[in-house]
């Protein structure tokens, strides 16, 4: 297996895609986005390799984004390469109408909900719209959990692992001897993949994502390959961190409630990231709804139509955090 490293200039972070190829064969784990920097970039890493696009057999796709996906049309518009992803991603990938319409009347649900600005609205439909242009929807075939595909070199076994993305998917493999995984945005090395606004489809999205985390911390990979920048050396560790990072953040969100008295969502928002711009104006929100709707089903938080308050004597465990260890199911 090889990482071809691309830049991103539609989303935060450069891209990974993954090559496995031994001469007869050419399988890729994820394509970059849809411009025309990030297929030159891909081009040239093949051509390096001898290979073009109309060389790639097979695509295996880690989730619906599109800086993930965008190349996956025009890879298989030159050769016929065979494009795999979850069947719960599937549709959109593909590019179908009703489900991109379902996920924008959702989205709307959610900022009416959320509460959100008529003015940050339109900034974040305006930046949603430029961020969907120019890719070509591919023709996809759709795996599930646990399936196995071979590769040049090896197996991907699919291991579902939804919150960042309704069908996110891990890629377990084994190389030189080391069980290791190519993760998509389930483990990034250095920011924590968004829930709750990242694919608004998620029902439970954080209970699902750290369930995902503890299914890594399980795992105890010796390595994991992730959707942006460097390879990650102590995936169990970096998954623990990821967790204890988000039950100290239900601590803030808590914080935020018992300052600001009942508020919605963006508010709560507004008080843990402040002033948010472009695709945040979508991820901030999101990540503090995936966090009150948690805690809501914990008894922690009470929600009244679009406004949250903290639960009755939750307050007085609050001013206790120093002397008293609350156990918030994270």
């Amino acid at each position: 297996m090889e990482r071809i490293p691309l830049s991103n200039s539609a989303f935060e972070g450069d891209n990974n895609a993954y090559l496995f190829a031994d001469g007869s064969e050419a399988a890729l784990v994820d394509t970059g986005d849809w411009t025309a920097t990030t297929r030159e970039q891909l081009e040239a890493a093949l051509a390096e390799r001898d290979l073009a696009f109309a060389d790639v057999d097979r695509v295996f796709l880690t989730h619906w984004h599109g800086d993930h996906t965008g190349l996956a049309g025009a890879i298989q518009a030159e050769g016929g390469a065979e494009v795999y992803v979850h069947e719960a991603d599937a549709p959109l990938v593909e590019g179908d109408e009703d489900a991109w319409n379902a996920m924008y009347e959702l989205q709307e649900e959610y900022f009416e909900q959320w509460g959100m600005p008529e003015e940050k609205r339109a900034v974040l439909r305006e930046r949603m719209a430029d961020a969907e242009t120019g890719a070509a929807s591919p023709t996809v075939t759709t795996f599930a959990d646990g399936e196995t595909f071979p590769v040049p070199g090896g197996e991907l076994e699919v291991v579902h692992a939804s919150g960042h993305a309704a069908g996110l998917c891990m890629f377990e493999t084994t190389l030189e001897g080391r069980r290791e995984v190519v993760s998509g945005d389930a483990l990034l090395p250095v920011y924590t993949p968004n829930v709750g606004g990242a694919d608004v489809r998620v029902d439970r999205p954080l209970e699902r994502y750290l369930r995902a985390l503890r299914g890594i911390v399980e795992a105890d990979y010796d390595r994991a390959w992730p959707g942006h920048r460097d390879p990650i050396d102590e995936p169990a560790d970096r998954a623990q961190h990821i967790i204890d990072h988000h039950a100290e953040r239900a601590w803030r969100v808590l914080d935020a409630l018992d300052r600001e008295g009942p508020c919605d969502t963006w508010s709560v928002s507004a008080a843990l990231f402040g002033d948010l711009e472009d695709i945040h104006i979508l991820h901030g929100p999101g990540e503090s709804y995936a966090h009150l709707e948690h805690l809501e089903r914990a008894g922690t938080v009470v929600r009244e139509e679009t406004e949250y308050r903290l639960a009755d004597g939750v307050a007085e465990v609050l001013a206790a955090k120093d002397e008293r260890r609350w156990h918030l199911e994270y």
